[in-house]
C-alpha cells in the first residue's frame, strides 16, 4: 500500500502531516478505508511504504492495526525508505515497490497487490485478484467510469472488447473518451495486480534501462508493457445497480468536503454502518456526545449530522455537519453545512458555514467563517467553490500533538 504522498492539493491540511493520515468520516482516517478492505478481502499481509510526513500516519497504524496475529503470519508492516537499494528517498510508486523487493521476496507471494493509501471505497479485492487469473493476465488495473471533464487528474485507458488494455496516458490534456460514452473516460484507480515474476522483472527493467523514467506506475511502468504483456482492465461495478461503484479520491478541499458530508445523507452511497464490511481503525475510548440547555434562545441540538464521542453541544445548533471527536460548541453559536476535526473548541456566538476547521483549532468568541468571503481569504484559505479551511496556524495558534 502506498502511503507516502505529499496530497499537496489539501493545502495546509498535509502540511504536517500525509494525505492518507487526513481524518475522515467522523472517527478514521483515509487510509483506514484501503486497509480495511484488504482485511475484509481476507488479505492480512499489509505492507505499507511511508514517506512524507509520516509520523501521525505511522502512529495510527501502529495503535490501530497491531490486532493481526504475526504467529499466524498477520501483518500491517511499516516501510519506511530506508535506502536498501539506493541512496535516496522512494522516487516515484515504482520506486518505492522497487526499494523494498528483498522484503516482498521473502514472503514469497504468488501475486502482489498495489494499492493507493488515500482513496475511499469499499471493494473486496478478491474479485479484482480472481479476474487477474481467470484472464491469465500478467498485470490486472482496476479502473472506473469518471467525467471526462475530471480524467486529467488520473491515469486514462483505451480497452478493447475483452478489456484488454490497448493505451494508457497518465494524467491526459485532452482524455479520451468511452467509445458509447462520450461524457466519461475509463480511469486508473491506483490499483494494480501483478504476478510476481512479472512484477519484479519490469521494475529491475525501469531501474536498469530507462534512465529517463520517473519509476511510476502509471506514467512508465503501465504504458511501457502494454504492447510486450497481457494488461488487462477491471472495471469496478456495482453489480446490485449496474453502475460505477462508490470510489472517491478526496484530493482537494472540496472534495474532501463533500465526500465527508455524503455521509449525512438518509442513504448514502459509502454506508458506514454495513456489518458484513466493518471499518476498522484506532478508537481513543470517549464518552458519548453530549448536549445541554434546552432554553429558547439557548438549546443545544444538532439536526441531519453526525457527531463522534466526547462532543458537547452547550445551548449551540449544528446543522448538516460532521463533527470528530472532543468537539466542544459553546452557547449561541451555529455551525452549519461543516467539517469539524477532533479537539476543536468552537467559542460562544460564533457562527461556521460551510468550512473544515483542522484538529485542534480554537475559535474565538464571536468569530464568523463562511460568512464573509473576502474576510476569510484574508485570514484563510478559500477553495474554488467556497468552502474555507482554517487550520491553527492561520489562527497563530501551534498545532497540537497528536496531529
Amino acid at each position: 500500500m502506498l502511503a507516502g504522498g505529499r496530497g499537496t492539493r489539501l493545502y495546509d491540511l498535509t502540511k504536517w502531516r500525509a494525505k492518507p493520515a487526513v481524518p475522515f468520516g467522523g472517527k478514521f482516517r483515509i487510509i483506514d478505508f484501503p486497509l480495511s478492505n484488504c482485511i475484509n478481502s481476507g488479505i492480512a499481509q499489509v505492507g505499507v511504504v511511508t514517506q512524507y510526513k509520516s509520523h501521525s500516519l505511522m502512529r495510527h497504524i501502529q495503535r490501530g492495526w497491531g490486532f493481526l496475529r504475526g504467529e499466524l503470519g498477520e501483518f500491517v508492516e511499516l516501510l519506511p525508505a530506508q535506502q536498501r537499494i539506493e541512496t535516496s528517498w522512494y522516487e516515484g510508486t515504482a520506486d518505492a515497490v522497487l526499494q523494498n523487493l528483498d522484503i516482498i521476496r521473502s514472503h514469497a507471494p504468488e501475486y502482489v497487490l498495489i494499492l493507493a493509501g488515500d482513496h475511499v471505497y469499499k471493494m473486496d479485492y478478491g474479485t479484482i485478484l480472481a479476474s487477474h487469473v481467470e484472464n491469465d493476465a500478467d498485470v490486472t488495473v482496476g479502473c472506473i467510469e469518471v467525467p471526462l471533464d475530471e480524467a486529467t487528474a488520473f491515469g486514462v485507458m483505451s480497452v478493447n472488447d475483452e478489456f484488454r488494455i490497448t493505451e494508457f496516458v497518465e494524467k491526459p490534456e485532452h482524455p479520451k473518451p468511452l467509445p458509447k460514452q462520450p461524457g466519461k473516460a475509463l480511469a486508473s484507480m491506483g490499483i494494480y495486480v501483478f504476478s510476481t515474476r512479472v512484477l519484479f522483472d519490469e521494475l529491475l527493467r525501469d531501474h536498469q534501462l530507462a534512465s529517463d523514467s520517473s519509476h511510476d506506475f502509471g506514467k512508465d511502468i503501465i504504458p511501457s508493457i502494454i504492447s510486450r504483456l497481457r494488461v488487462m482492465a477491471f472495471p469496478f461495478r456495482n453489480p446490485m445497480l449496474n453502475c460505477p461503484a462508490y470510489w472517491r479520491d478526496v484530493g482537494t478541499i472540496d472534495s474532501l468536503w463533500q465526500t465527508n458530508l455524503e455521509l449525512i445523507g438518509v442513504s448514502p452511497e459509502l454506508n458506514l454502518y454495513d456489518p458484513e464490511w466493518p471499518i476498522w481503525t484506532y478508537q481513543e475510548q470517549q464518552p458519548p456526545a453530549k448536549f445541554v440547555f434546552d432554553d429558547d434562545d439557548r438549546r443545544g441540538m444538532a439536526v441531519d449530522s453526525m457527531l463522534a464521542g466526547g462532543c458537547i453541544v452547550s445551548g449551540a445548533l449544528v446543522r448538516h455537519s460532521l463533527l470528530f471527536s472532543q468537539v466542544r460548541v459553546h452557547s449561541y453559536s451555529t455551525v452549519s453545512d461543516a467539517v469539524i476535526f477532533p479537539d476543536v473548541d468552537i467559542g460562544r456566538h460564533c457562527e461556521i458555514h460551510r468550512a473544515i476547521i483542522d484538529r485542534g483549532c480554537r475559535i474565538p468568541a464571536g468569530t464568523k467563517i463562511g460568512v464573509d468571503s473576502e474576510k476569510d481569504r484574508e485570514r484563510f484559505y478559500v477553495s474554488p467553490k467556497g468552502v474555507v479551511l482554517v487550520t491553527p496556524e492561520m489562527l497563530g495558534q501551534d498545532y497540537p500533538h497528536g496531529l
